[in-house]
């Protein structure tokens, strides 16, 4: 790869495709394996983990390195980015990694159900509190760090309510008291929102997302700086995480469309956020790029733009509209190129949800005015409805 400046745009196309891995292929070859073989006795014990190191199908190939170095890339002052087969993963394992018996984290209390989940059964079961905190906290998350508190995660904007988080101003207090932050940022991605560059010292994505771009993958990364990525690609192999050589690919080859696809996820989804709020079954609109979402100001000063999710308020009976969409498929996940859509009813513990009664739309790349067709009939079916 030049070593010149270059753009996300170019990064995009360009990262992870040295010579040496694509032999003269456009595209790095799928290197599916599990045993190296190695041509005498000093080779093996020579052999070392690591990008570009041969060692042990647990350690990765080209295909891997790839995706990695890939990541790593789009993230001005990482390290290196550890891979994962599916984005829980890349959130449970840092954390693993980075926290023991007795310590603490603080955890927003919009988080990802199913980290939440983990927070509340394993890590609890491991001696280790979790402490959640309100996501639009900002400075004032400084009286709530103690003696005991080792990190602080973050999603944002949160995947289902979409608040978004000072990232920049907790990082900024966690770095003084020597605390290590993890964003899951799959909803910005590093196009929307460079994490490392922010502060973050741990960033997350569930590249089943937006990376893969295709509804047929699992795939997770977590991109570090150099304090802790060792650290974390480490136990991650300790663990016995290994991601198949296919995904890999098929993760690199989402990649090199990502920004042009979140450009036009984004576009629309922000147009439809602008339709639905003019709709009488409709009430509060969650989308960052709103000015009455929770957080809006944050997000104007820190991202560069937004994604294909938000959620909004239904007056309305939510069975009767949500059945009766035909071009959003109901499903979990997003960042497809398909639209879905999710009731969602999200569970909290310190604050309250925005609004009730809450639907979460992924828009994806069907033409827009037929996507807010479907919508309309769909809300005037339900504005019928008993």
């Amino acid at each position: 790869m030049s070593k010149r400046k270059q753009s996300q745009s170019t990064k995009l196309i360009e990262g992870g495709r040295r010579k040496e891995w694509r032999r003269k292929l456009v595209n790095v070859p799928v290197e599916r394996a599990s045993t190296i073989i190695f041509d005498n006795v000093a080779e093996l014990e020579e052999s070392e983990p690591g990008l570009g190191g041969y060692r042990y199908g647990l350690q990765g190939t080209a295909t891997h390195w790839a995706l990695a170095e890939a990541l790593t890339g789009l993230e001005p002052g990482a390290a290196g980015t550890a891979l994962y087969s599916s984005g829980l993963a890349a959130i449970t394992t840092p954390l693993l990694a980075l926290l023991s018996p007795a310590d603490e984290l603080l955890a927003p209390d919009n988080v990802y159900g199913p980290t939440r989940r983990f927070c509340d059964t394993i890590l609890k079961r491991l001696g280790i509190a979790t402490l959640y905190y309100d996501p639009l906290i900002g400075g004032q998350i400084s009286k709530l760090i103690g003696e005991k508190t080792r990190a602080i995660l973050l999603e944002s904007p949160g995947s289902q309510t979409m608040e978004v988080q000072d990232v920049p101003g907790i990082c900024a207090i966690a770095r003084e008291r020597g605390i290590v932050t993890l964003l899951d940022n799959t909803w910005a991605t590093p196009l929307l929102f460079p994490a490392i560059a922010g502060g973050v010292d741990v960033a997350i994505l569930a590249a089943t997302k937006y990376v893969g771009g295709h509804a047929d993958l699992m795939l997770g990364a977590a991109t570090a700086t150099a304090q802790y990525y060792q650290l974390i690609q480490t136990a991650s192999w300790h663990l016995g995480h290994a991601v198949s050589a296919d995904d890999a690919w098929l993760g690199s080859r989402g990649l090199r469309t990502m920004g042009v696809r979140l450009r036009q996820h984004g576009d629309s989804a922000l147009k439809i956020a602008h339709w639905l709020k003019e709709r009488p079954e409709v009430g509060l609109v969650l989308h960052p790029a709103l000015p009455d979402c929770p957080g809006h100001e944050t997000w104007a000063r820190d991202f560069k733009g937004s994604s294909g999710l938000f959620s909004f308020e239904l007056k309305v009976d939510r069975e009767t509209f949500v059945n009766a969409l035909e071009l959003f498929g109901i499903g979990y996940s997003w960042g497809g190129y398909e639209s879905l859509v999710l009731p969602v009813d999200p569970h909290r513990t310190v604050t309250n949800a925005p609004a009730p009664n809450l639907v979460r739309l992924h828009i994806g790349l069907e033409d827009v005015e037929d996507l807010i067709a479907d919508l309309a009939v769909a809300l005037d079916q339900a504005g019928r409805s008993p």
